[in-house]
């Protein structure tokens, strides 16, 4: 019997940017086949994704939380991940990251 994953969440990884027009399908199939499960493989768990349908903001905001300072250092410095950010930056613009300290009751930026 399989149980779900619990962690205590400590760090939010933020990833903010814009889709690509014309990269919109390849996109979806990389976030969903590859992107998440290799994160996951490394010890991050999506937390959430954030659309913002008007304003002067990013229109995606996808969220991964972990439970240690320690696993983002070793995922943020590891050559997997810099070969996926990289390729989610094909399919992206005015891409941004940013690692803060986890807070439950509140959105973050």
């Amino acid at each position: 019997m399989t149980f779900p994953i619990r962690i205590v969440p400590r760090y939010r990884l933020l990833l903010r940017y814009d889709i690509h027009p014309d990269a919109m399908d390849t996109y979806y199939e990389f976030i969903m086949n590859e992107f998440i499960p290799a994160l996951q493989s490394m010890g991050l768990y999506m937390a959430g994704v954030w659309h913002t349908a008007y304003g002067a903001y990013p229109n995606r905001q996808v969220e991964f939380i972990g439970d240690s300072r320690e696993i983002f250092r070793e995922v943020l410095q590891s050559e997997r991940w810099e070969i996926l950010e990289t390729k989610l930056q094909t399919y992206t613009l005015h891409y941004e990251r940013k690692l803060v300290r986890y807070r439950q009751d509140r959105f973050q930026f």
